[in-house]
């Protein structure tokens, strides 16, 4: 079968011919139909110094995936997956015995003590950007509605932002989002979904405030040009946003996001730190405003998917804007420079 593989510590995949591999015990084996490029997947793909933090060497990328349950081990209940299922994902693989995982007020397993990841070559080489992947299946989130596989391929990243909109709790509330990436834009929408009654859009690239506009977001903010702090206090009457998710990762919005909230308002954090983080003016801006701060990691197994699925199949969120390109895995350094170039959102890949 074709794959991309990452092999070596240096810049790039290799896409090239690899065995079809085949299901033993519990595992099933998956006919990939798509898999989307995450922004970690850069990072991936540069081997960078974050790289070296979140993967091990071999690996297939790609952890974004959806398809169609091929074969199956001996060991797989039926009850669960069957032959022909079309599944999804999830690829924080947990082990099933730690505090978290054993934790029964709360469901903690997406935060594992001693997570494997798919597509990360953490606990398995295998990941989605290939024809056939082997998963195993108490990890495969199997649909239930007949939702097209382009738009299942993005539970997972779609997920990260059911997750933490529904964590910040913003029905009939205020919410600043900053970052318009792909999750960023997905929050947007969520929160609409949810019953936002303003939602703010801060990023530094006008046309993602586009597509944040058709998102549902009710004010645009470029911060390169506009003032965050006094548009918001602008919009919100003086008050602050009485939420504000976090999903640029940049130290300017993530340092600064303290000052931007209500007091007694909620924040979450999501986006990857690019930076250290520290809070500018941590008694007006944080200690006085008696917050509540939140990070998130992951989707919540399998409620997260359950609901994503729902708000996608339902039509109560579309997200056809924020696909911006569609290439076959062979076209892969094309998809990864329009990625780098700033100029794509999500990028779906096919066999």
């Amino acid at each position: 079968m074709n794959a991309l593989v990452k092999e070596e510590p240096v810049e790039g995949y290799v896409f090239k011919r690899v065995e079809r591999p085949k299901p033993t015990g519990k595992e099933a084996l998956i006919r990939i139909e798509f898999s989307s490029i995450c922004g970690s997947d850069l990072n991936l793909y540069a081997w960078n110094e974050t790289a070296t933090k979140i993967a091990s060497l071999p690996f297939i990328p790609g952890h974004e995936s959806v398809g169609i349950v091929e074969e199956v081990g001996p060991d797989v209940d039926p009850s669960s997956i069957q032959v022909g299922d079309r599944v999804a994902v999830e690829n924080h693989f947990f082990c099933g015995d730690c505090f978290q995982c054993r934790e029964s007020r709360r469901d903690l397993r997406h935060i594992c003590q001693r997570m494997s990841q798919y597509g990360h070559g953490k606990g398995t080489t295998h990941g989605g950007m290939c024809e056939f992947s082997i998963v195993p299946a108490q990890y495969l989130y199997k649909l239930k509605t007949s939702l097209e596989p382009r738009l299942a391929c993005l539970l997972e990243p779609f997920g990260v932002a059911q997750h933490a909109v529904e964590e910040v709790e913003v029905a009939g509330d205020s919410l600043l989002v900053l970052g318009a990436g792909a999750i960023g834009l997905f929050i947007v929408a969520v929160a609409k979904a949810y019953g936002a009654t303003k939602v703010i859009s801060v990023d530094i690239e006008d046309r993602k405030l586009e597509v944040a506009k058709q998102m549902g977001a009710d004010v645009v903010v470029n911060a390169r040009t506009d003032d965050v702090l006094q548009r918001v206090l602008e919009e919100t009457g003086g008050d602050g946003a009485g939420c504000v998710i976090e999903a640029s990762g940049a130290p300017s919005m993530t340092n600064t996001c303290f000052e931007k909230v209500r007091k007694g308002g909620r924040i979450v954090i999501l986006g990857i730190p690019k930076g250290p983080i520290h809070i500018e003016n941590p008694l007006p801006d944080f200690l006085f405003k008696s917050l509540t701060v939140k990070t998130i990691h992951g989707r919540k197994i399998f409620h997260t998917w359950e609901e994503s699925e729902r708000l996608l199949f339902e039509k109560r969120v579309n997200v056809d804007a924020v696909i911006s390109h569609e290439f076959a895995f062979a076209d892969f350094e094309e998809a990864f420079a329009a990625l780098r170039s700033g100029k794509a959102l999500k990028i779906l890949l096919h066999p």
